[in-house]
């Protein structure tokens, strides 16, 4: 059932004809925030078109932090360029001319999508018996990606707080194998035979040690294999990763493909990494732009700026002023970095003091305790739960 903020003449019966369910009508904000409030699990608002933009742009900014998983579409007469931009930037998901019934109903079908989406991403994310999974993204090709995930993956295995597995899911070019300098005689192709059929010993072959409490799952050996590797399956080999590991550590293929979306479901947090180029900022820009549009909340993003100190022109201000968004980790260019992969040692176990090291340690601490703060809030809600048991039993 959607809730419509609208006029019943215009608005409600439309949509209720439109999408074929009875919908709950209201006709000021105060009474749509009590009707979200009555139902928590309602994941659809649709703003009518008589509706001033500034009351839909403030719902849909109010709850994108609260709720995530709802979703706000808005109907308008004539749809304008800059009255869309607003809408977007401000986390409505979709703008649907108020007569095209067809465009709402496609509309409301992706919105819900979108939700049932990111409510599965809060269940998983609240469990503190899965692994942390964290999936690093970069602006574009040559801009460190790789590097930055094997040396966040080697980070977190070296604080000794659990067992670490670095996945390449560049599944036509991976890197992982060359950067750490191991011989691919397992990778995910392994994973083929065993589709629908896979378990944690399938996984244990498929994984190749590289260190103390981290493994590799690598890419295929031959790029053609790729085509074979199905999203289906990958979702089942992440789904026993997370089952058998504390932290899973992406590294994702430089675009945004199916792959790239169910990882973005199955992540907890999303690395973004870029540099001082106009080409790596517009893509940058424009991925967060996508994700936004598609309901991935910014505040799981961390953007790292890599080769930050190079003088080419751009400032790392420049970066937060196209993106929006914080630069929350800056790399140094160092020519220890470049050595340390020809080496097949990330830079944070060869000299852990190392500028660039000390950076991606700040980031993989803040990702322990991002675990830390998932398992002590599920502490404190079994404990109250416990609390109301004992005290509803001495009543």
């Amino acid at each position: 059932m959607a809730v419509v903020l609208g006029d019943l003449s215009r608005d409600a019966e439309r949509v209720r004809l439109t999408l074929a369910e009875e919908v709950q009508l209201v006709e000021t904000l105060q009474g749509l925030i009590t009707a979200l409030d009555e139902h928590p699990t309602e994941d659809l608002v649709i703003i009518g078109a008589d509706a001033p933009l500034s009351v839909a742009t403030d719902i849909a900014e109010r709850y994108r932090i609260e709720r995530p998983p709802l979703g706000v579409i808005l109907l308008r007469r004539r749809i304008e360029l800059q009255s869309l931009s607003e809408a977007l930037r401000a986390g409505i998901r979709e703008v649907v001319p108020a007569d095209d019934a067809e465009a709402l109903l496609l509309a409301c079908t992706r919105s819900l999508n979108v939700s049932r989406q990111l409510r599965h991403v809060e269940a998983r994310s609240g469990d503190s018996t899965r692994a942390r999974v964290i999936l690093v993204m970069g602006a574009k090709g040559g801009c460190g990606k790789t590097i930055v995930a094997t040396n966040i993956a080697a980070a977190l295995a070296a604080t000794g707080e659990g067992r670490v597995c670095l996945v390449d899911l560049n599944l036509d070019f991976g890197d992982i194998a060359i950067a750490m300098q191991v011989d691919p005689v397992r990778t995910i192709s392994d994973a083929l035979g065993m589709k629908g059929g896979l378990d944690q010993d399938g996984i244990r072959s498929m994984v190749i040690p590289a260190g103390e409490r981290l493994d590799l799952l690598l890419a295929p050996r031959q790029p053609a294999d790729a085509e074979f590797i199905s999203v289906d399956l990958i979702e089942e080999v992440m789904t026993l990763l997370t089952e058998a590991y504390d932290y899973v550590v992406i590294d994702s293929p430089p675009a945004l493909d199916d792959t790239v979306l169910k990882c973005l479901d199955l992540a907890d947090s999303y690395v973004l990494v870029t540099t001082l180029d106009m080409m790596a900022l517009k893509n940058a820009k424009q991925t967060l732009d996508t994700l936004d549009a598609l309901g991935y909340p910014r505040v799981r993003w961390t953007v790292v700026l890599n080769r930050s100190d190079s003088h080419v022109g751009l400032t790392g201000d420049d970066v937060e002023k196209a993106i929006q968004i914080p630069i929350s980790v800056r790399l140094p260019s160092s020519k220890d970095v470049p050595a340390s992969i020809n080496r097949g040692v990330p830079l944070v176990r060869l000299s852990p003091r190392h500028p660039f090291s000390r950076q991606v340690i700040a980031l993989a601490t803040a990702e322990l305790s991002s675990r830390a703060l998932v398992a002590s809030d599920e502490r404190k809600s079994r404990s109250r739960l416990g609390m109301r048991l004992i005290q509803g039993t001495s009543s």
